[in-house]
């Protein structure tokens, strides 16, 4: 799972990249930088223990930190967005600026979030336009020398289009089988967004910062999501003993951690879950789409386990904890017997059977 974390210059979005993935030095100029989150899971830590496991391997999630985005002197930001890089990723982290710091001037002069996040969604929307519109040029041009078009490709192009014209994002405005279609051109408006919305540190805990920085379009609108991070404070609570980062969370009236918050809501936006495999060489956490059956997820593992799938014995992570062992599961019966065609849910913890 790859995510792309952009925003203005100023916005935070370095600190955040720091935050998630412990990379330091992110003063990257023009370029963009990839860190490593082991999403932290507190599940998998309790089955390496039950198991003993010599090794516990966190699933992970590929961050990639954008240049800033700032106005250039035709108004637009279409020479500085790293495009093919926001292109890779799977989902769209920007980091929107809701702090007052007169040390760090932003790019407009003044905050408005709503703003910003409008003329993010702009310039995606020109990108994925600009790209539509060459890509239809050429099946045209393809079609006059006598090569056949993709009908159903090309038809969903015009739609993308003409949705794109209206400034519509395709998140929004078609469904995830039609974006599926089209996934092969990786287009920016189709990917989830989630704005995390850096504020200062006395709203930190607020519950009515959507209606208050009149946010609530964006958090209602398909496969787009509002969070809320106090940056800089994370980031000094982040060099703090645990214990220490905790009491000082608790009186800032902060329930989780950036990490934490951050990954739920790219999940649930994702469409994701995690499932577990356990045994005393290996505890590990794996990331598959919600509704993947038993083979494909054993394919993740494997292509040879995917081949020669013969079923899943399945237990919840919460029963098998309550019962203590695996064999424990097995001697009463709890254990599932599961084919190819089980759909896999949150927390399952499975073991493969399978002949190659």
């Amino acid at each position: 799972m790859r995510a792309g974390i952009l925003g203005f210059t100023g916005s935070g979005r370095k600190t955040l990249f720091k935050l998630l993935t412990k990379v330091v030095g992110t003063d990257v100029g023009r370029t963009s930088r990839i860190g490593i989150l082991k999403v932290p899971d507190s599940r998998l830590l309790e089955l390496a223990r039950l198991h003993a496991s010599k090794k516990t391997t966190h699933a992970t999630i590929e961050f990639v930190l954008i240049p800033g985005l700032f106005k250039n002197t035709r108004g637009n930001a279409k020479e500085v967005l790293d495009l093919a890089a926001l292109r890779n990723v799977d989902v769209l982290v920007h980091v929107v600026r809701a702090f007052d710091n007169p040390s760090v001037p932003h790019p407009e002069t003044t905050i408005a979030p709503s703003r910003d996040i409008e003329f993010l969604e702009l310039e995606l929307l020109l990108a994925d336009l600009g790209l539509v519109e060459r890509r239809l040029e050429r099946m045209k041009s393809d079609a006059r020398k006598g090569n056949k078009p993709n009908l159903q490709e090309m038809e969903l192009l015009e739609h993308a289009r003409s949705l794109l014209e209206q400034e519509k994002p395709l998140r929004e405005a078609m469904s995830r089988e039609e974006r599926t279609i089209l996934r092969g051109y990786t287009l920016l408006t189709a990917k989830p967004m989630l704005n995390v919305v850096n504020v200062n540190e006395s709203d930190a805990a607020k519950s009515d910062l959507i209606d208050k920085l009149e946010l609530s379009r964006w958090n209602k609108a398909s496969e787009s999501r509002i969070t809320f991070i106090s940056a800089q404070v994370e980031a000094e609570i982040a060099e703090l003993p645990l214990d220490d980062a905790y009491a000082f969370r608790a009186d800032l009236g902060i329930t989780e951690d950036t990490t934490e918050r951050i990954v739920r809501a790219a999940f649930e936006l994702m469409g994701v879950i995690t499932f577990y495999t356990a045994s005393e060489t290996d505890a590990r956490a794996w990331i598959l789409s919600r509704g993947t059956v038993a083979q494909q997820a054993a394919g993740i593992i494997h292509t040879d386990i995917e081949r020669g799938f013969i079923r899943a014995e399945v237990i919840p992570f919460e029963q098998l904890v309550e019962q203590g062992s695996w064999n424990a599961c097995r001697d009463k019966g709890l254990l599932r017997l599961e084919g190819k065609n089980y759909l896999l849910l949150e927390g399952d913890v499975v073991f493969f059977r399978f002949n190659v």
